[in-house]
């Protein structure tokens, strides 16, 4: 979408950006924090918490393009513009930063492009001193280079120099304009294929990785405004594509002509596939090559990068792998030197203090990835890497990961492993190179078992929102559906993780596309691996200039498979330029580099407020009775470890799905239903998901619930599975307009987070304008694992990720349920006898959920009624009697549902009669009340406080005039502190006169105008009253 700069000059200066229906407008506020009484500003409170004081402030509204005067605004560019990447501040002075031209390097698939940024402007907001001062349009050098003398030489404290004007924001234009920023309007360029919600035809701002979001500190007061716009004026700033997110990397894409493409069925099509390369370098802890070393203390390490391989092909597969690349994870540094032997390694903390910032960096990586494959390539011979790599192991020797791996798992479950390969010693035949492939045989099991992500497009039946449909009637759709997913990474790194590393992720890529086309019985041609070898060539290359400041090192090897003289003597130059460039020029870049970042010392950011829509935003939040109702819903919800029974199937289960004829008689609006353990967990069985037996189940619940169900039947909306776990919502058929936003996740954590045996399945749904979240739970077995179970529940809840990146706690109602596995702390006998006695009492007391609960260990602020039922686990089948084998397991409450939030109120909790499993099943029932919104209502309330608070402040806005800047006071819209008390007093309004109007007195001259408080004209009547006073008495009349 086309978007145009313009600039108001007079009376009052303003910057707008103008899409084809929408407008932003900016214009700076000189007025000082100081003079506005900050309990009073409800804009400040939401923006300003955290920042300084002094930090620069600007107006900011957002309108219909048919609403704002453009009429004084003049154009600053002939060529529109790409968007923004947000605001900055330098030497007080506030600019915004525009795409000024940009260039199209990949399609990732049909509708996904990335662009590259070629060129940016940076226009002053407060200020036209600097209008024609950084007008080239395209910086045509590269900025490998930069020195002091192409404007890195600039403080933010300096003063500019006499009779030259130079801009404060060249060096940032110079970083930005390298060609080394991607950005993305038609998805999520942050976060892989594989942690984008597959279905989703849009995305949201909030759902980026910060930790590859470069402009993140530029766009964030942006994205805060966004937050508060409501939902209509939200998504038209989202369809101007005016607010841009930009990664820093590599992305490019190489079509692959179909004569080329080894997947099956391009020939007959005739239509190209695509092969892309995404490479996302973080920026938690970005740097140059000697300034970036090693790790910080929280667990971000330096040069560390995502990179993604894409492969996509007409017929619709899609193919993604991902590998991550990141410096040694310890505290260490390097000095720079003019000769190789004068880079002295230096580690700078103890084992001990560096243990816990080892933990979070590969906590982090496992939570992203699961199961991490580490692939070290420093050197067994130079003293400075054998020291890195000993104490690496160290650490990988104690990581927690590692201590958490589950008893009796083998070498091939590991979640954490560490292969050391010297590559330079491994390539020092005379084949060179080439025996870099040896690391094949080395990693190929760890290979096998992480897999990669695989979608496939096929015909889905569209059978869940139309229950009538039956056979040929059901319409279809062509979707995308999840075939694979990738369970595990490898990170690689040598000293810098760029030219060995680069080599061997290359490696590891290809292995990764061999798999998949091995799967599909196909083999590529050498044509193919030759376009696979160069993109990744481009890829170390582009990655080594941002750290190390020139090309890769053994980018003609990688190239082209083979390393010639002229590839020889291009290494050499290029290790002669690095050092020129890490001693001379890595500390301004570094400068540059943390000033787009924010941080700097002293550095502060840029507040936005938008006092109209904030004032309608509280104003709407006052008057929500207006437009807004609430409704009761009743909620069942059931959990039952059938223990792989399927003869269950055809018993009758009315005993737990009705047990009660009040439950009966209340047809509840919802049933949620979770299964455990519905197929045999074999070690077969918990490496795949097998649809069949929750088919069946499903088709039981859905004729058990039908049978005693009036006119209004019970429909499946959505259901879930992992393996054995398995959870369906049905829901009944004249409540499903009032369904929305239907999702679902899964997350494994049996074997460390290879297998499903144990795990949850989660499915959140809107009810009206309330989000409900319900979560089944597998998790760790074992009478003394309570821990690990903790564990499970916190990796489940941290892990499940819906579209927009909503979490489980991003709701209003959730609830947990399924075999939790928590057991009872008691010997069998003391357990067995309370059982007999009917003391669940002090049964419960010694429950370790209940335990771990009060302790806030797990399930923190959620609840659960005490237990009026025996414990559900473990009995003889077909009978009531508790466990009598050898094991003799103690008897526990190990099948639960617990819940959290305002809206839900418990009316029954209690097991059923069930006696085909080990298991007994359980269920409990709710009362949730539901918030209703007539949205045409509240749009038209809205619409009608905005264009009052308009008239009220005469139309001050960002877009227009203001006499004086302490009328500023009147656009911000003061609240009472509390309820019952006026509104708070400024220098101009006072609640306690006129009705809150002005409390100014102006006395009109011909050559003058001044103002007097009639607060001083008071007090100086009251001072001379008791002058008088004082007088007579010290003077009375006779």
């Amino acid at each position: 979408m086309s978007v145009r700069i313009h600039l108001r000059d007079h009376p009052h200066r303003a910057i707008a950006l103008v899409s084809s229906s929408h407008v932003l407008v900016f214009r700076h506020s000189p007025t000082s924090t100081e003079s506005i009484p900050s309990a009073s500003v409800q804009s400040f409170q939401s923006h300003s918490s955290n920042q300084s004081p002094a930090a620069p402030r600007c107006i900011v509204e957002f309108s219909r393009l048919d609403s704002i005067n453009l009429g004084d605004y003049r154009s600053l560019s002939t060529l529109p513009v790409k968007g923004t990447l947000g605001l900055i501040t330098v030497n007080n002075d506030v600019f915004l930063c525009v795409v000024s031209a940009a260039t199209r390097v990949a399609t990732v698939r049909p509708g996904e492009t990335v662009q590259r940024i070629d060129s940016v402007e940076f226009h002053c907001i407060n200020s036209s001193d600097y209008d024609h001062v950084l007008n080239d349009e395209i910086n045509p050098y590269s900025t490998d280079n930069l020195s002091q003398q192409d404007g890195f030489d600039y403080e933010p404290n300096q003063t500019r120099r006499e009779g030259v004007v130079e801009h404060p924001c060249l060096a940032l234009k110079k970083l930005l304009s390298g060609g080394t920023f991607y950005y993305s309007t038609d998805f999520d360029l942050t976060n892989r294929l594989q942690d984008r919600p597959i279905d989703a035809s849009t995305f949201d701002l909030n759902s980026f990785d910060d930790g590859f979001l470069w402009n993140s500190y530029m766009i964030q007061p942006l994205i805060n405004f966004r937050s508060h716009l409501g939902s209509h004026e939200k998504e038209a700033l989202d369809a101007s594509q005016i607010l841009t997110s930009a990664i820093r990397g590599f992305v490019a894409t190489m079509p692959i002509a179909a004569p080329i493409s080894p997947a099956r069925g391009t020939a007959l099509s005739g239509l190209p596939s695509t092969l892309t390369v995404i490479s996302r370098l973080s920026c938690r802890r970005a740097g140059t090559r000697f300034n970036a070393r090693g790790i910080d203390d929280d667990g971000n390490v330096a040069n560390f990068v995502e990179t993604e391989t894409i492969f996509w092909t007409p017929s619709g597969l899609c193919f993604s792998y991902a590998q991550v690349r990141g410096s040694v994870p310890i505290f260490w540094e390097q000095a720079t030197g003019l000769l190789p032997g004068q880079q002295k390694i230096q580690i700078t903390r103890s084992p001990e203090a560096t243990q816990p910032a080892f933990d979070k960096h590969f906590e982090s990586l496992e939570v992203d990835f699961g199961s991490i494959h580490i692939l070290n390539l420093l050197s067994k011979d130079k003293a400075g890497e054998v020291e890195i790599s000993e104490r690496y192991r160290y650490h990988v020797r104690h990581s927690m990961l590692n201590n958490s791996v589950e008893k009796g798992t083998s070498g091939a479950f590991e979640l954490l492993k560490l292969t050391e390969f010297d590559f330079h010693a491994e390539t020092r035949g005379p084949t060179g190179y080439e025996a870099a492939s040896i690391i094949k045989q080395i990693i190929r099991e760890s290979a096998e078992s992480f897999a990669f992500y695989l979608t496939e497009e096929v015909d889905h039946p569209s059978e869940e929102l139309h229950p009538g449909a039956v056979g040929q009637d059901r319409p279809v759709s062509r979707k995308a559906t999840v075939v694979l997913q990738q369970e595990g990474v490898f990170r690689t790194n040598c000293l810098d993780c760029l030219d060995r590393t680069n080599l061997i992720q290359t490696i590891v890529s290809q292995m990764a596309l061999e798999a998949f086309l091995g799967q599909r019985n196909e083999r590529a041609r050498q044509d193919f691996w030759l376009r696979h070898s160069s993109l990744w060539a481009d890829n170390g290359d582009a990655l080594s200039r941002i750290y190390a400041g020139t090309g890769a090192l053994k980018s003609s090897f990688t190239r082209s498979g083979k390393m010639s003289f002229a590839g020889a003597l291009a290494d050499a130059r290029k290790s002669a330029t690095r050092l020129y460039i890490n001693n001379f020029t890595d500390k301004t870049r570094q400068y540059t580099m943390d000033l787009l970042l924010g941080r700097l010392m002293g550095q502060a950011p840029v507040r936005l407020y938008d006092p109209i829509n904030d004032y309608v935003n509280s104003e709407l939040n006052k008057r929500a009775l207006e437009y807004s109702a609430s409704r009761v819903i009743n909620i069942w919800i059931g959990t039952f470890n059938v223990n792989g029974q399927s003869e269950g199937t055809s018993e009758d289960l009315s005993a737990w799905l009705y047990p009660t004829s009040e439950i009966s008689n209340q047809q509840p609006e919802i049933y949620v239903v979770g299964f455990q353990e519905i197929v045999e967990l074999s070690p077969q069985q918990i490496m795949s998901t097998d649809p069949g037996r929750r088919l069946l189940w499903e088709q039981a619940v859905q004729d058990t619930l039908n049978e005693r169900a009036d006119s209004d039947k019970y429909v499946l909306l959505r259901s879930g599975q992992l393996v054995g776990a398995a959870l369906s919502i049905f829901v009944k058929s004249s409540v499903l307009g009032d369904i929305k936003n239907v999702e679902g996740d899964v997350k494994k954590t049996g074997m460390s987070g290879m297998a499903g045996n144990k795990g949850a399945v989660a499915i959140r749904l809107d009810f009206a304008n309330t989000r409900l979240c319900f979560v089944t739970a597998h998790l760790a077995a074992g009478f003394a694992n309570y821990e690990e179970r903790n564990r499970d529940y916190r990796t489940i809840s941290h892990s499940i990720r819906f579209q927009r990146n909503r979490s489980i706690d991003d709701h209003d109602t959730i609830i947990w349920l399924g075999d939790f596995n928590y057991r009872i702390g008691l010997s069998d006998e003391k357990a067995r006898k309370l059982i007999n006695a009917g003391d669940l009492n002090t049964l419960y007391d010694n429950d370790q959920l209940n335990i771990q609960m009060v302790k806030g260990n797990a399930f923190r602020f959620y609840s659960e009624k005490p237990p009026a039922f025996m414990p559900t686990y473990k009995y003889d089948r077909g009978t009531d009697t508790y466990d009598t084998s050898e094991k003799a397991r103690i008897p526990a409450w190990c099948d639960r549902v617990l819940w959290r939030g305002d809206n839900l109120r418990q009316t029954s909790y209690n097991a059923a009669p069930l006696r085909f499993s080990d298991h007994r099943p359980v269920y409990a029932t709710f009362q949730c009340t539901v918030n209703v919104v007539d949205e045409s209502y509240k749009e038209n309330l809205s619409r009608q406080i905005y264009e009052k608070r308009r008239a009220d402040v005469a139309g001050l806005t960002a877009n227009t005039d203001l006499d004086d800047t302490d009328e500023e006071e009147d656009l911000i819209g003061y609240d009472a502190i509390s309820s019952g008390l006026p509104p708070a007093s400024s220098d101009t309004r006072k609640w306690w006169l006129d009705n809150g109007m002005y409390a100014v007195g102006n006395l009109r001259y011909t050559f003058t105008r001044l103002k007097f408080s009639p607060f001083f004209i008071c007090l100086s009547s009251f001072l001379i009253a008791a002058r008088s006073l004082l007088r007579e008495r010290q003077h009375p009349r006779p």
